[in-house]
């Protein structure tokens, strides 16, 4: 199980992308389309953005546990609690073959 204070920054990160997405969309179209003096501002101010607010820096997490490693990005959990669900027949359709 993750740490709370981890989770809390996931939480955090996540708000800040939210945050500054809209902006830095505005950005990044200005650096893809625009002309070279308004690109190298626009570069420029995409730098001081805060580094938390790129949405790389999310990390994926299971729902249940907070598990980094392992997650399926479908079912929004770890490979371990899938497969506890599974086998307690909480995921329909799915059923133990091999493992």
């Amino acid at each position: 199980m993750a740490k709370e204070s981890i989770k809390a920054r996931e939480r955090k990160r996540e708000k800040m992308v939210a945050k500054y997405a809209a902006k830095r969309a505005a950005l990044k179209e200005i650096v893809r389309k625009g002309e070279p003096e308004e690109v190298e501002n626009a570069v420029i101010a995409l730098q001081k953005l805060p580094k938390n607010s790129c949405p790389i820096r999310l990390h994926n997490r299971c729902k249940l546990t907070g598990r980094p490693k392992g997650y399926m990005r479908q079912f929004g959990v770890s490979r371990i609690n899938f497969r506890e669900m599974a086998v307690n027949g909480l995921i329909p359709g799915v059923k133990k073959a091999s493992w």
